[in-house]
């Protein structure tokens, strides 16, 4: 069976890019454009992986991985952000509020296929 995983993105274009690179190496690739409803997709079909955005327009990413790992069926569920926020600093904030991994935009789409494959046979 191949792995679900929830890309919480609020711009259509990247959403689009993400999604088609995952689904042509055989991922179901569910999408939330905000924070908020990427939350309420993650609680009621918890996913393999989450892919988050860091700067949503309702609840940032750093927030958004802070709660799902308060929920109970979600904490053992890896998150790996995805963000333009590439300054020093901004990985160790993204891994301290929650996400098991960093990558930085624009995607690699080689590096995006390796980090999704070795966090879902995690």
């Amino acid at each position: 069976m191949s792995a679900t995983i929830l890309y919480i993105e609020d711009n259509p274009d990247n959403s689009l890019l993400v999604q088609r690179a995952l689904k042509a190496r055989g991922y179901e690739v569910l999408w939330a454009a905000n924070g908020a409803s990427g939350i309420e997709q993650a609680e009621a079909h918890p996913p393999d992986l989450i892919l988050l955005d860091i700067n949503l327009p309702d609840i940032d990413g750093y927030e958004v991985a802070r709660r799902l790992r308060a929920h109970d069926g979600l904490r053992a569920v890896p998150i790996m952000a995805i963000t333009a926020n590439a300054l020093k600093g901004d990985a160790e904030k993204a891994l301290a509020a929650g996400c098991d991994a960093y990558i930085a935009k624009p995607l690699q789409l080689h590096e995006l296929w390796d980090r999704v494959a070795a966090l879902v046979q995690a």
